[in-house]
This record gives C-alpha cells, structure tokens and sequence, in this order.
C-alpha cells in the first residue's frame, strides 16, 4: 500500500473516532447540566443519587464502562443486544465488501451504540461536575443582590450568573474535551473501527508498524486545532473579568 492508500484508510478510521467525539459533546454536555443541578439539589435522595452516580462513573475506568454497556445487557436478558445489532445488519442487508466510512459505520452500528451511550454517560458525569464547581464558585452575594432588585431567581441565573459561570468553566470543559478525543481510541476495545484499531489491522495483515505510530499525527492535528478554537473561546469571553 502506497502512503496516500494507507493515509485514507486511516482517516477511515479518524472520522469514526470524530463521530464518537462529536456525538459524546452533543449528548454529554447538555446531559451534564440536570445531573449537576441534581447533584447541587437541596432534596437530600436526589441529591444522594446523583453523588453517587457520578462517583461511580468517574470511580470506574472508561474502558470497563463500555465493557459494561456492551455485554451486561446479554448476561441480563440472555442475549447479547449490541452485538445482535451487527450480526443482523451484516446478515440481512447487502453490504459491499469495500471499506468505505458508510460501511464501517454501517456494520458496527450495535457496538458504536454501545460505545457512545458509555461515553456520553462518562463525560455527562465529568461535565456535571465542571458545571457544579462553576455555579457554586460565585458567590452568595451576587443572589441576594438580584433579588434586592427585584429580579427572580431564574433571571438572576440567566442575566448574572450564567456568563460569569461560562468564563469560568470554558478552561476545565476544554480539558475535558481535548481528552475526549483521545479517549476514543479506546472504542477499539470492543472492535469499533476507529484509527488505532485500523492501524493494528495493518499491523496484522500488512506488516505495517509504522501506521500505528503515525496515527499520532492525526491527533495531534486535531489537538492543534481544538487548541487554537478553545484559545479564542476564552479571548472572547475576558471581556467579562471576575
């Protein structure tokens, strides 16, 4: 395989990694705001509840969270929900041979769901917490202040405390989600073919070792990129100064 053949059938595997990212920030993030205002909730059970969970999912590895989701289901229920997904649709629908993105998705449909329900859970919990530590960082000066204007507690939160949270939770959250990238290499775990697993394929079929170490390009690439966005997020929003 020529550099360009082996550079295409990586970024194969590079797109399905930036579909688990893409799709574990559009579900985590906003799922993240309920658990932690759950977790802030002067309701003692709920409030129990939502501790607990978030210990539990920030305590447990993400590698044995996508284990969990994946086969438990099957030592429940006596079958094995995820991967009778991918034996149906590579048994029933007439997929061609090629290993185009469409196909990779296609054929891996039941592991990808299992995959991004154990991130998007991962990450809400890791979310919720960064919002916690914002909301609870601004003091109680600023509620009571709001309410001598008259304002009502939800107005208070959106027109005051909303953006001083944002500034303050922009540098956490863009930790968090530049580690997320990386983290979706361990989808291989369960065979999802992402870029790690595509450059152990060449490995295995190829010979082909140097495919694995340049992989890291594409990361880093991303990084890169992530970086220089996230950078400018937190420019735009130093015109409010804590």
């Amino acid at each position: 395989m020529s550099f360009l053949e082996i550079t295409a059938f990586l970024a194969n595997g590079f797109a399905i990694s930036l579909m688990i990212f893409v799709v574990t920030l559009l579900l985590g993030v906003p799922l993240g705001l309920p658990i932690a205002f759950c977790s802030m909730s002067k309701f003692t059970p709920l409030k129990a509840f939502a501790k607990t969970i978030v210990w539990i999912v920030r305590g447990i590895p993400l590698m044995l969270q996508i284990f969990i989701i994946f086969y438990v289901p099957g030592l429940l229920f006596g079958r094995p929900i995820f991967s009778e997904i991918d034996r149906y649709i590579i048994s029933n629908l007439d997929i061609p041979p090629s290993g185009t993105l469409g196909n990779l998705i296609l054929v891996n449909a039941g592991s990808l769901c299992a995959v991004l329900i154990a991130f998007s859970i991962n990450y809400a919990c890791y979310f919720s917490e960064i919002y916690r530590g914002g909301i609870e960082s601004i003091s109680k000066g600023q509620y009571e202040a709001g309410y001598v204007l008259g304002m009502t507690k939800s107005q208070i939160f959106k027109k005051v405390i909303l953006k001083q949270v944002i500034k303050r939770i922009v540098p956490p959250m863009s930790n968090e989600i530049i580690t997320l990238i990386k983290d979706t290499a361990l989808a291989n775990c369960i065979m999802i073919p992402e870029i790690i697993k595509q450059a152990k394929e060449l490995a295995a079929t190829k010979a082909l070792i140097w495919p694995l170490f340049y992989t890291g390009v594409f990361y880093l690439l991303f990084v890169g990129i992530l970086t220089i966005l996230l950078g400018k997020l937190e420019k735009k929003l130093d015109y409010f100064k804590s």
